[in-house]
């Protein structure tokens, strides 16, 4: 029976440099409402791990931040894809089609398939 509640997902399906791929550089809070937004409000991005995440993929460069004012005038981190970030992408999103090809084969299946 589905639910209306946000379903909160580890940082391996809510990838942050999707988000930035498509809009370009945002701060945290920026990233974790376009993720919910783009959900349909069906992700729900806990901010104690989205920080850490940014941090992780900010060492291993796939983002670069800098500060900046953010759209209400406060002072923010803003981050966005870099070159290697790209291409780190671009693995990934091989890996989910190839992922999400597979599990739509044993969807597809029938009884009589597997006899």
């Amino acid at each position: 029976m589905p639910s209306d509640l946000p379903v909160v997902f580890p940082e391996e399906v809510w990838h942050p440099p999707e988000t930035l791929d498509v809009l370009g550089p945002l701060h945290g809070y920026g990233i974790a409402r376009r993720i919910e937004q783009i959900s349909g409000d069906l992700l729900a991005v806990n901010q104690g791990t989205l920080y850490p995440v940014l941090l992780k993929l900010e060492q291993e460069g796939a983002i670069a931040s800098e500060w900046g004012a953010s759209e209400n005038n406060r002072r923010a981190r803003f981050y966005r894809l870099t070159k290697e970030g790209r291409k780190q992408l671009q693995v990934a999103t091989k890996d989910w089609e190839q992922t999400a090809a597979i599990i739509g084969r044993f969807f597809e299946a029938k009884a009589e398939d597997l006899s």
